[in-house]
């Protein structure tokens, strides 16, 4: 399957959180493109997608290697490695990406010391450009805010020059469940309705996510959980 994608992995030097997000043409992207792991690393795989090459990337991140030895490692063992795209980013960063040469044009990648974007099949460059300048232009905020930013900031630039049709993103912290994880399957403009979800999620289902049992209180805080649920008066 050619997801022509546009995407940002990244992480938050200040919390260690890692993160993707993704929009393409295709319907439900974050279904075989997105790969994140507590403590470890966010992968993108995109292009004529190889949804294995996540995994393997993480694999190889988890026994210290760095982003760039990763995705050489994970494509060493791709014989169609040419009509792949990755990026990728481990928990110390810097990102790291790989275009195929066989990718469709537009087609390329910035990468930074927090940060790791790629496109293909885009209007051009400036869809990739405008992402990674949203991206450091917002280095105060939370990283699910910046990366959905990023994502923004690339579909106003032109994105997919097909159309669009999903999005998603996925955010983790220090726990093996995500602080994140938001979907648009199937809408006109995805990007503005992964927004729109964000925004409801923040009020009514981040409150839940943070009050959940953790590695350090496996008791989790119910009263917490009972206030945010607990129906308004």
């Amino acid at each position: 399957m050619n997801l022509t994608t546009f995407s940002i992995v990244a992480r938050c030097a200040r919390t260690g959180e890692l993160g993707v997000t993704v929009s393409t043409k295709v319907p439900a992207v974050g279904s075989l493109c997105t790969f994140v792991r507590s403590g470890v690393g966010a992968v993108a795989t995109q292009a004529w997608v190889n949804p294995y090459l996540g995994p393997r990337v993480l694999n190889a991140l988890a026994s210290g290697l760095s982003a760039e030895l990763a995705i050489q490692q994970a494509l060493g063992s791709d014989v169609e490695y040419a009509i792949r795209q990755l990026g990728a980013i481990g928990a110390n960063g810097p990102g790291a990406a790989f275009t195929g040469l066989k990718t469709d044009p537009w087609k390329g990648h910035r990468t930074g010391a927090d940060y790791a974007v790629q496109g293909n099949m885009l209007v051009g460059e400036e869809t990739i450009a405008a992402m990674a300048d949203a991206f450091v232009a917002s280095s105060a905020e939370s990283l699910a805010e910046r990366l959905l930013r990023a994502l923004e900031a690339g579909q106003a630039a032109g994105g997919d020059r097909r159309g669009r049709q999903s999005a998603a993103m996925q955010v983790f912290g220090a726990e093996d469940y995500p602080l994140v994880d938001l979907r648009v399957d199937e809408h006109r403009d995805p990007v503005a309705e992964l927004r729109r979800i964000f925004e409801v999620a923040k009020v009514e289902l981040f409150p839940l996510v943070a009050a959940l049992p953790t590695k350090r209180n496996p008791r989790g805080n119910f009263d917490s959980i009972h206030a945010a649920v607990a129906p308004k008066k």
